[in-house]
């Protein structure tokens, strides 16, 4: 995901328990955090004290790095307040996990639950709001031009440009943005050009943006004609009028008694549009709609043979069975009704033997959706018990019916993201690109996890991060498939958690740009989080 997206956590508890005898409790709320891939918690900080109250609402709140891809397991405890570092068992207050993703998922970012620990009393419940900082992601698009600038060249006119500068909180200035040259003339007119508001006020909207006006020479010793100030404030009151600044030389200032100015800059247009993040979408009411697609055909080896990809032993689940988890339990935050269709490809399916490739593993037709991760996991064992693993290896059937699924909502609110196990030897390659291409306009994206052995040549293709999926001459709209060798995961010490967390990270940090580059296409804006 975008790096540095900082989510804000804000904290309350309602009908917190009792536990003073003459006032009601001091509480305080403490965040620990999960060290990735560990069982161990590490505090990361503590909200204030509020005293004497049941129903806090805490001000100090937590601001935590967010990563769409990764399991961020956040933990709070309620100890009683003041004494907190001396607490013991008798006056805790209670406990709540979550994961950040869940709060995220959740509904308008907010999230409700109970806290647990203390045995047979109700403790009451946490409430949690994430919000995105905004690290101000407005983009500004301006067009400037001037009068009468001062000559500066011997033969000609002069050829200016302006610099822009935004102001640093210790009163220095760093430059932003350098508009093109226009050559020979006192009265230019420079494109349009874009850029960030951060870069250009670092989101302060007073702050003093200082443009210089220059004279391009061949040589590099630009000519100085003068120079005006501003702030992002007033520039953006051009939306409704012309702003006509003064430009001015200090020097020729204190010179000359009758200098009035160098010429005159004028802020043709001015306007601004924001640049929306993943978060923007979820908050707004954006579902991820998660569907599984596994690849029961031959080459994988009988499922009661160790030596098979979809042999579980006892001691350790199948190597399809790891990568459906590492994946879903990620997923499974963003998808509000946590049921997934799950479908196999490449068996024969009883009762008569027909080959299917897209057959749901829970054996019903009409509603192939699994009750979660689990769910999909008991089915999957389940289909290995009554199928006969066969072939071909097809995968356009179970893309194109996903791509159909995906068809019928097209408005933003829904996303499809379609994860393929298989070993990886495919056998009906120009179909599937065909399949792909067409997908592509949709919103949805495809993750591919291949198991076994195998070179994945075909699979890299499909992936079309180095060339651009194309299918009898039509190109892929945008890259939606996200391929990843599971060899490469399985690491030496048979630290299966750590290999998945690794596996899930890789695997879903394209899902947030493929989502944004969607919503870019179709022009969808964010449904905004309703307010209070």
């Amino acid at each position: 995901s975008v790096p540095g997206t900082k989510v804000e956590l804000t904290v309350s508890c309602r009908n917190l328990l009792d536990m003073d005898t003459f006032s009601k409790s001091d509480p305080v709320v403490v965040l620990f955090v999960q060290v990735s891939g560990s069982s161990e918690w590490k505090e990361f900080g503590r909200t204030e004290v509020i005293d004497n109250t049941l129903n806090p609402d805490f001000v100090r709140k937590f601001v935590l790095d967010y990563y769409f891809e990764e399991k961020q397991n956040l933990r709070f405890d309620v100890p009683p307040g003041s004494q907190s570092s001396l607490f013991g068992e008798q006056d805790f207050l209670g406990q709540a996990f979550v994961a950040l993703g869940e709060v995220i998922g959740s509904q308008r970012g907010r999230l409700e639950r109970p806290l647990t620990g203390v045995p047979g009393k109700r403790c009451g419940t946490i409430l949690l709001l994430a919000e995105e900082l905004s690290n101000c992601r407005d983009i500004v698009t301006m067009q400037l031009c001037a009068n009468k600038l001062d000559k500066k060249d011997f033969f000609g006119k002069s050829d200016p440009f302006l610099v822009f500068y935004r102001s640093n909180e210790d009163g220095t200035f760093t430059i932003c943005h350098k508009t093109e040259v226009v050559k020979n003339t006192l009265n230019p007119v420079w494109q349009p050009f874009t850029i960030p508001v951060r870069a250009l006020c670092n989101g302060d909207y007073d702050r003093t943006v200082k443009i210089d006006v220059y004279d391009w020479d061949r040589d590099g010793s630009h000519d100085f004609i003068g120079e005006f100030a501003t702030s992002y404030r007033e520039l953006s009151r051009a939306q409704s009028q012309f702003t006509v600044y003064e430009v001015l030389n200090p020097r020729k200032k204190c010179k000359k008694k009758k200098y009035v100015n160098s010429g005159t800059v004028t802020l043709l247009s001015f306007s601004v549009e924001s640049e929306f993040t993943f978060v923007d979408y979820i908050r707004g009411g954006t579902q991820l709609n998660f569907t599984v697609a596994i690849d029961f055909t031959a080459s994988n080896g009988l499922p009661s043979q160790p030596t098979s990809l979809h042999y579980a032993s006892p001691y350790q689940l199948s190597a399809y069975a790891l990568a459906l988890k590492a994946v879903g339990e990620i997923i499974q935050d963003y998808d509000s009704d946590k049921l997934f269709p799950a479908y196999g490809f490449g068996a024969k399916v009883p009762p008569d033997g027909k080959i299917s490739h897209q057959f749901p593993l829970n054996n019903n037709m009409e509603n192939p959706s699994c009750a979660g991760i689990e769910g999909v996991l008991e089915s999957y064992l389940q289909s290995l018990r009554t199928v006969q693993l066969y072939g071909p290896t097809n995968f356009a059937p179970v893309i194109n019916q996903v791509a159909g699924t995906a068809a019928q909502v097209t408005d933003g609110s829904q996303y499809h993201v379609l994860l393929i196990i298989t070993d990886g030897v495919i056998s009906d390659m120009l179909q599937t690109k065909e399949a792909i291409v067409t997908a592509s306009a949709l919103p949805m994206s495809i993750i591919i996890v291949g198991v076994g052995p195998a070179e994945f040549e075909a699979m890299e293709e499909l992936d079309g991060d180095e060339v651009r999926l194309s299918s009898r001459g039509r190109y892929a709209e945008r890259d939606i498939v996200q391929f990843v060798p599971f060899r490469d995961y399985v690491d030496d010490s048979g630290n299966q958690v750590l290999s998945m967390a690794r596996l899930a990270k890789d695997v879903l940090a394209e899902i947030p740009e493929q989502l944004l580059s969607y919503m870019k296409t179709r022009d969808i804006k964010p449904r905004r989080a309703d307010p209070e």
